[in-house]
């Protein structure tokens, strides 16, 4: 005696949704990670990454480096990169992808800039050399604060947002064009005229409209 086996057939209506559900998620997460991200590189990069001292006469004199000191890049790739994830919304196909890239670009660019800049001494030893006027000072007992690598890490997740916009970018909704203009001429609704109005005989006149036609 056979036995038949019923074998559930997948719904497209449930493959869809589970579509739309992923779709929803990677832009929650890009928005989220996108925004939370360039916050924190520009908030991180105005705060004390670096401090030292520099011996002035007898004594010594605190100094310490902001992050703008040290490098302006993170700064400037936080902005590119926000503007991008606004605009990732505002194009589509291929041009969504140029910018998801330049997304990711940006979170990247600014994170290898921190990095490097955690380690650096160069602007503490300018600010020493101005302080002591010796150009030849540099910074004595240099310690590092921990907000290079919070932009690192603020970094990462604008790298992390241009990657999921990379990902799933293309099942994302784009702003809509119902309101664009394609070009193409508009006809113009005819002015309606009252013969028994001089004026309105005159405006048509100078329209190039024939005022005697019936509408």
């Amino acid at each position: 005696m056979g036995y038949v086996t019923a074998v559930p057939v997948p719904q497209p209506r449930a493959e869809a949704a589970s579509a739309a559900d992923s779709s929803r998620r990677s832009l929650a997460a890009a928005l989220f990670f996108g925004a939370v991200g360039a916050t924190v590189v520009l908030l991180s990069s105005g705060r004390i990454w670096a401090e030292g001292t520099a011996a002035v006469g007898g004594g010594t004199l605190p100094l310490n480096a902001e992050g703008s000191d040290v490098t302006g890049v993170p700064t400037a790739l936080a902005i590119v990169g926000l503007a991008a994830l606004v605009a990732v919304f505002a194009v589509r196909r291929a041009g969504r992808v140029l910018v998801a890239a330049l997304l990711a670009l940006s979170g990247a660019g600014a994170a290898l800039a921190a990095f490097l800049g955690a380690s650096d001494s160069a602007a503490l030893d300018e600010k020493a050399a101005k302080t002591t006027g010796d150009a030849a000072a540099t910074v004595d007992a240099l310690t590092h604060t921990v907000w290079p690598h919070v932009t690192v890490a603020g970094s990462l997740l604008l790298l992390i947002a241009g990657l999921l916009a990379l990902r799933y970018g293309k099942q994302w909704p784009a702003m809509s064009g119902r309101y664009e203009r394609d070009g193409t001429p508009r006809p113009r609704k005819a002015a309606v005229v009252d013969p028994d109005r001089p004026e309105d005989l005159w405006k048509a006149l100078d329209r190039g409209e024939d005022p005697t036609r019936e509408a």
